[in-house]
């Protein structure tokens, strides 16, 4: 089966800085592959470069058609979720607006903001708002779609949901690439998990095997960090197994 998205050698400098040095990735559809690695690894730029909006210095990018989701959603404020959506559809691919609307309904109903068809962002929460993107990056249709650190506005139980949605569009035949620092999200709804540290692949596999037994002190240290940091957040050990 041809993957739908084949990433070989790439390679980005800025300035006398080696962001990512021949970094290799795939995904095939029905796949929830999240990059993680500390501030720093490369792994947004990843995304960045694979969704063109940044070119590389070096390397092969083979992508079906991407649709991205930023951290921050970037919704058009004046426009309701469903707008929102339908946006791309009918001013891009010039579909007629009826039918991207319902096109655009039924996304939300699956991701369970349907009823948040008629609100405005600011009226949204974080995890309504983030699944408008999700809807919004859908609409038009692409295989492969990418995240940006898609639970850093969601408390745990949204996370919970919002893990179920994405598994869920993996089934129906797409490709997933995320960035996450959630290690538990990634153990629970990621099917594998590469780990970047100083713009390289050091480590990848599925994800409980990866972060449950790391092998790369990179690995390893990632871990310690997220843990100390959910530590100072909630003040208390999160889960290892």
């Amino acid at each position: 089966m041809t993957p739908a998205l084949t990433v070989r050698g790439l390679r980005l400098t800025r300035g006398s800085r080696a962001i990512l040095k021949g970094v290799d990735l795939h995904a095939h559809a029905g796949e929830v592959v999240a990059l993680m690695g500390l501030s720093g690894s490369g792994k947004t730029t990843i995304l960045r470069v694979i969704a063109g909006l940044e070119p590389p210095d070096a390397g092969e990018i083979r992508a079906a058609k991407v649709g991205m989701v930023f951290q921050f959603h970037y919704l058009f404020e004046h426009l309701p979720a469903l707008d929102n959506v339908t946006l791309a559809p009918v001013h891009v691919q010039k579909i007629a607006r009826a039918d991207a609307e319902q096109r655009a309904r039924a996304l939300l109903a699956q991701l369970g903001v349907g009823h948040r068809a008629g609100a405005l962002p600011r009226e949204l929460s974080g995890g309504e708002a983030q699944r408008v993107a999700i809807a919004r990056a859908l609409a038009v249709d692409p295989p492969l779609l990418l995240l940006d650190e898609p639970t850093a506005s969601l408390d745990p139980a949204r996370r919970h949901d919002l893990g179920d949605a994405l598994r869920a569009l993996a089934a129906s035949g797409r490709a997933l690439v995320m960035t996450s620092h959630d290690d538990d999200f990634v153990r629970a709804h990621a099917t594998r998990v590469v780990v970047l540290a100083d713009g390289e692949v050091v480590e990848e596999g599925d994800p409980r095997e990866v972060l449950g037994h790391p092998k790369h002190p990179a690995t390893r240290e990632l871990l310690q960090v997220e843990r100390a940091r959910l530590v100072s957040r909630v003040g208390i050990e999160p889960t290892t197994t």
